[in-house]
């Protein structure tokens, strides 16, 4: 008993991304819209590492064949991706359902070590900014309380929209009430559900199969579930996450905020790391970027995609490097470069520009100035 009391749970996640997005006014799929060099439902797996799921099974629908090959391409190693089709757009559980049979099929092919008291995540595909040590904490909190489900929360000021939690006096949550069919008492509770879910495995598929879809939409609603599973005397937890993290992205503005928000979290992480920025809000770096000690970014400078700048470099002011290498103590001044290498105490610019391929050698100085004519 001791050792099995001492042995992690085996987790697997659910990610639901198979939604059109219309409000996006895009022909590009929901989950691929980029934010910070990349796709949302990327960031949303990446909110899976310090878990490692043993399996992380993507639900595309729209646009299935592109979600499927950008994502395959992308999403790290660790986390194990595979996909599964919702076929028809028929609610949250219904794609819950779809993507535990995905587990379920692939379970005996890849010999997971899931059993029913594993650990399952369901999370929708648009929550880019959630972080992982939030993730880490629901699963915590769920497999410690031997919880049936556990829900992660958020207390937000103005909850119109968002479905209710409410909770018995035990703290445990006894089910999820919608907008529309809350009461005025209802409404006003400000503890929402977030749609972020932890489930005991072998209570999930049960559970998911009795959820009806008589409402106005016929659709299979995963909230249902908190009162299925509550109706028959499992209890259901809830975990709390900070609101402006788990908060979906719906259309360009909701993007565009998501956006400022993660380039300033990621912004804030170099800066503790070692890195100068005289101004941080002029300053844009994708996630995928490293950057090293003692460097100095002057306003106006974006590093994007696969970008490293060395050591002791000054780069800007007005300078757009997009997978480019720059060794360490160079100077790189209003200057363009797209797939170069630059080496190590090199000065470039100003107003140069390097196209793809372009390498400049340790110690070069350009001395060239580029009009857009050469």
């Amino acid at each position: 008993m001791a050792d099995s009391a001492q042995r992690p749970m085996s987790t697997a996640a659910i990610i639901l991304a198979a939604g059109h997005g219309t409000r996006m006014k895009s022909d590009r799929p929901k989950p691929l819209h980029v934010m910070c060099g990349r796709p949302m439902v990327l960031h949303v797996i990446h909110a899976l590492e310090t878990v490692k799921p043993e399996r992380t099974m993507v639900v595309v629908g729209h646009g299935a064949n592109r979600v499927t090959d950008e994502v395959r391409l992308a999403a790290p190693e660790w986390a194990n991706v595979d996909f599964t089709e919702q076929a028809r757009q028929r609610g949250t559980g219904d794609a819950a359902m779809v993507g535990l049979a995905g587990l379920d099929e692939r379970d005996g092919m890849t010999h997971a070590d899931l059993d029913d008291e594993s650990t399952v995540i369901v999370m929708p595909g648009d929550t880019p900014l959630l972080r992982a040590e939030t993730i880490a904490r629901l699963v915590q909190e769920h497999e410690q309380s031997a919880n049936a489900a556990t829900l992660l929360i958020a207390e937000v000021d103005e909850p119109y929209g968002y479905g209710r939690v409410l909770r018995g006096k035990d703290g445990s949550v006894l089910r999820v009430v919608e907008e529309r069919d809350a009461s005025p008492a209802e409404r006003a509770v400000r503890e929402v559900n977030t749609s972020i879910y932890a489930f005991k495995r072998g209570l999930l598929g049960p559970a998911l199969r009795r959820i009806k879809n008589t409402n106005a939409q016929s659709e299979y609603y995963l909230t249902d579930i908190v009162e299925v599973l509550t109706s028959v005397g499992h209890r259901v937890g809830a975990c709390r996450a900070d609101a402006a993290e788990v908060t979906g992205v719906n259309d360009r503005w909701q993007l565009a905020l998501a956006e400022r928000e993660l380039r300033a979290r990621t912004n804030r992480a170099w800066l503790l790391a070692g890195v100068t920025m005289l101004d941080p809000r002029q300053t844009f770096i994708d996630v995928t970027v490293h950057i090293g000690r003692d460097v100095t970014l002057f306003p106006g400078v974006i590093l994007q995609g696969r970008t490293v700048i060395g050591d002791g470099c000054v780069i800007g002011p007005s300078a757009r490097l997009v997978n480019t290498e720059v060794g360490a103590n160079s100077t790189v001044e209003q200057t363009t470069a797209h797939d170069s290498v630059i080496g190590d105490e090199c000065e470039v610019g100003p107003y140069a520009f390097l196209p793809e391929g372009t390498k400049v050698e340790s110690g070069a100085r350009t001395g060239a100035f580029y009009d857009g004519s050469q």
